[in-house]
This record gives C-alpha cells, structure tokens and sequence, in this order.
C-alpha cells in the first residue's frame, strides 16, 4: 500500500480535519485570553499561533503523540491479527473525535480535544475486546487511568497557579502603582510573549490529538518506521492553524469573555500558568486538556477578585461539555468502526 491509496488519503483528510477542528475549539481557548483582555487582536493571534503553534508540534509534539498512538489500545497486538483493522479503527477515532468538537464548535463550546481524540480511541478498543480480537486486559487501564487522572489535576494546578501568580502581581505591584493603569498597559507586552508560550505548550501536546491514530495507521500500514516523522507533526499544526484562522473566533468569545472580565495582567496570569501546566505534561508524555488547564486559571484568576466576579452559569455549561466528551466520543468511534467494517472497507 502506498501513500495514493483511497484508505491513506482518508486517512490524510480525516487528520487534517481533526486538526482543522483542534485549532478552531482548542487553540482558540489557549489565545481567548489575550484577545479578551485587548491585548491582541484576532489577527495578531493567528499570526504569533500560526509560528508557535507549528513550532511546538514538530519539535516537542512527539511524546504525547507516541502516547495517543499506541499507549491506550494495544496496536501490536491488533497489528498481528489484521493491520486492517488497525486502520479502520484509528481512521474511525479520528472522525468519531472531529465530529463531536465540529458539533461543539458550532455552539461555542470549548471541549476538550484530548478527552475526546482519547475516548475515540477507547471506543475503538472497547469493540474489539467486545468482538473477541483483544481481551478488555489488553487494554492499558493504568495509562488510561493517568491521563483522567491528569485531565483532573490540571484545572485545579491552573486555578491555583493563575490565583497565586495575579494575587502577587496585585499585592507586589497593582496596589503598589501611582497609575495602576499605566501597569496594565505595561502587561499587554507581556501578555503577548505569554501568548506565544501559551500556543507553543499547546501545539506541544494537543498535535497529538490530530496525528497520534494517524501516526499508529500509518506505522501499521508500513508507511513510517515506527516513530513519529515530523511531517505528519507539520500538517498537525498546519491544520490546527488553519482551524483558528477560519472558525476559532467562535469559542474566543466564551472564554475571553464569558467566563469573568479580564484585564491583561489577569490574563497574563490565566495564560503564564495554564502554558506551564501544559508543558510539563508535555514532556510527561500525558495527553491533558489545554481547554480544562485555561478555564482553570481563568477561573482562578476571576476568584482572585471573588466568587461574583465568576459567571457561573458559564463555568457550568462548560463542565457539562466537558463530562459527557469522553462517552460519546467512545460511542461515535464504536458505531463508526462499526459501520465501516459493516460495509467493507
């Protein structure tokens, strides 16, 4: 098989998608705070995520995807019985992930990509120890086990950090300052060298969420020698550029401006402590949630002025989006799989 055949150029189309999606949900949460505050403009913002982002993912993307790719299912194992089946799966978790954040997209959710991309996967390997081809065992339950366990932690390490950072920044030099106001003006520079760390810790982790199944579907297939070539990390962050640049301004609404009012030292805060959390999962290997990590530290950031200053309401419809992800992820993926194997391809 090679790289014009119909199944590798669905393959190809239905990354690209998934990144497609990523940059308009994921990558417009992690640069929503620096165009709430007013510090950038929607333009600026695909242009500094449009470097950082692509840099991030192909030279710090390929842990995490190692991780996506074969960490949770056990791709060897399924590769001996039928590599066929292999791509079938991961090309059917990529689709089952990209529609469910294209519905979300369409109403401003922020969702987390990693919970879905991951739930696909999941799905994809819940059948096939259903059908008899793996044992549920097979299925790595500890991986699986730390990454909830990090989609957890991440939230509540951003609202603290981001609570610990602004709190400083207010007491050290807001409350300190003749023209508190000169001081914000002076944090809009800052906030955009946090908006370029922001788009490098999130293309860092979350390419992986495009290009992980593609990467173990194209290994199974022959096409790459196993790891991770920086190509398919470069159409990663290609797509997910393109993804904020035609559609991310929906979901940068709701978080820079739904959640609580934010100010550029607030959202330097938000932005300096959600892009720390992500990279030192990144370089954990662990899939988190950019999306989890910054509605974490915009919210500890607005409880820095107290609980009023959080819209609740807000915080609640995303928490929502945020529980049922990883189940009808799973299911889309398993119907789909399904499906395809169903009709024959």
């Amino acid at each position: 098989m090679d790289f014009f055949d119909p199944v590798v150029i669905a393959l190809g189309l239905a990354g690209l998608y998934m990144a497609w999606n990523i940059g308009a949900n994921d990558l417009a949460n992690a640069m929503g705070t620096s165009v709430g505050s007013g510090a950038l403009s929607i333009k600026q913002v695909i242009i500094i995520a449009g470097v950082f982002e692509f840099v991030g993912a192909v030279f710090f993307g390929k842990r995490v995807t190692s991780t996506i790719a074969k960490g949770i299912v056990p791709i060897d194992t399924i590769k001996l019985i039928d590599p066929h089946l292999v791509v079938v799966g991961m090309l059917a978790a990529i689709l089952a992930a990209g529609f469910w954040i294209t519905f979300a997209t369409f109403y401003n959710l922020p969702v987390s990509t990693s919970h879905s991309i991951v739930g696909a996967v999941l799905g994809f390997g819940l059948v096939s120890a259903h059908s008899g081809i793996i044992a549920y065992a097979d299925i790595n339950w500890l991986v699986l086990a730390k990454i909830v366990g990090s989609w957890l932690l991440s939230p509540l390490l951003g609202a603290a950090f981001a609570y610990l950072i602004f709190v400083l920044i207010r007491s050290l030099i807001l409350q300190r300052a003749d023209d508190p106001y000169a001081v914000e003006k002076k944090f809009v520079f800052l906030q955009v060298l946090t908006a370029c760390y922001i788009a490098f810790a999130h293309g860092s982790n979350d390419v992986a969420n495009a290009v992980g199944p593609l990467s173990a579907a194209l290994s199974t297939l022959g096409l790459t020698d196993g790891t991770v070539p920086i190509w398919i990390l470069a159409v990663g962050g290609v797509g997910m550029v393109i993804g904020l640049a035609t559609w991310g301004y929906r979901v940068i609404e709701t978080i820079g401006t739904k959640i609580t009012d934010l100010t550029p030292t607030r959202g330097f805060a938000a932005q300096f402590a959600t892009a720390t959390v992500v990279i030192v999962h990144s370089y954990g290997s662990l899939p988190i949630s950019t999306t989890h990590t910054l509605v974490g530290s915009v919210i500890g950031v607005g409880l820095a002025g107290g609980l009023a200053a959080v819209d609740l309401s807000v915080i609640g419809k995303i928490i929502s989006s945020w529980i049922i992800t990883v189940p009808v992820a799973a299911l889309t993926a398993a119907l789909i799989f399904t499906g395809l194997m169903g009709i024959g391809i």
